[in-house]
């Protein structure tokens, strides 16, 4: 995660291409890592050439959430899940991706209704130590909100990954965050079960599983009142049309359902409107301590392994229709990841 390859011989950024002024909040304050004035920012610029600029500038005038990763993700040799790019049901646009842990906030931030922007890797910030030594760290990703302020955050695999270099560099990082209305944060890997709802309920995020004109319209009626997912589901029409429609309403929050339980036919659902209730598994990514906060809500699956519309449900949605999948997504889910190698879930 850490790289500390020298900024030496970086051009400066060309004109900023947009304020960002609401969030400016640039100090002199200079803390243990050298927050402030002293961070500087490596970034690719429109045309894919490497800039450099003050960070407390770049974070104002340059948006991040639009650049594509200042360095590649690395390859690990022996490990079964690659960097792969996820598609954003936000922005519309694929995402970098380095790991499934990072996968899985991906899937997170996607479904948060507040996050309007997603990058991978799209910023190394540069530094000196308390002894004067360089160092430089490249978050794994961005996410901005609606209010103009922006998440930068890593997702280990386990809490002590990267050990005390991630664990200064985690310091650094938020208190050059704190300049600029920023906030970084450690993500703890999501719980298997709510990890493997979401991943579920991600292969349905596209658009194209709003169904045809009215359909959804008649399932969020249908689920107006709380009752057993199939049986709102049956009540709307045929269950292997609506069946699609429904996991893509639990997707946007347009349905709430527990997601800290195994999602299956009878679990219950009801119409809701963020933040959905019983769908918080632990706090916010907006608050916490950067290394131990666990951001935990969902997002959908659309990464290079994964396939649109796979259900468990009697053989609803695009590929479940195909191949008459059955069993609970859950179950389902763990079976694809082992299928496609990409790692537990």
């Amino acid at each position: 995660m850490i790289d500390d390859n020298s900024a030496a011989g970086v051009p400066a950024a060309p004109a900023p291409w947009r304020a960002r002024s609401s969030i400016a909040r640039s100090t002199g304050h200079k803390g243990a890592g050298g927050g402030g004035l002293g961070v500087e920012a490596v970034f690719r610029d429109p045309a894919g050439n490497l800039a450099q600029q003050r960070w407390v500038d770049a974070a104002v005038t340059v948006a991040l959430e639009d650049l594509e990763p200042v360095s590649a993700f690395p390859v690990v040799p022996g490990r079964r899940w690659g960097p792969g790019l996820w598609w954003s049901a936000t922005t519309g646009r694929h995402v970098s991706c380095g790991s499934s842990a990072m996968r899985a906030q991906l899937m997170v931030l996607d479904r948060d209704p507040e996050v309007v922007g997603l990058a991978g890797r799209p910023v190394r910030l540069i530094w000196r130590d308390r002894r004067g030594q360089v160092r430089a760290w490249v978050p794994q990703l961005l996410a901005r909100y609606a209010d103009g302020s922006a998440l930068l955050a890593d997702c280990p695999g386990h809490p002590e990954a990267g050990g005390e270099r991630a664990r200064q560099a985690a310091v650094a990082m938020a208190e050059a965050c704190a300049q600029v209305g920023f906030t970084y944060r450690r993500l703890h890997r999501l719980d298997e079960t709510p990890a493997a709802n979401l991943k579920w309920l991600a292969g349905y995020r596209h658009p194209r599983n709003a169904g045809r004109p009215g359909l959804l319209a008649a399932v969020l009626e249908a689920f107006a009142r709380p009752r057993p997912l199939i049986e709102g589901v049956e009540a709307a029409g045929d269950p292997i049309e609506v069946l699609p429609v429904a996991f893509h309403a639990l997707w946007r929050g347009l349905l709430s359902a527990p997601l800290d339980t195994p999602l299956h036919e009878r679990v219950w659902v009801s119409a809701a409107s963020y933040p959905r209730s019983g769908e918080h598994i632990a706090g916010s990514s907006r608050s916490g301590s950067p290394h131990d906060h666990a951001h935990r809500r969902t997002n959908n699956d659309t990464d290079a392994d994964s396939s649109e519309g796979s259900s468990g449900f009697g053989g609803a949605g695009e590929r479940g229709a195909a191949n008459g999948a059955t069993g609970s997504p859950a179950r389902a889910a763990r079976r694809q990841a082992a299928e496609h190698g990409t790692g537990a879930v």
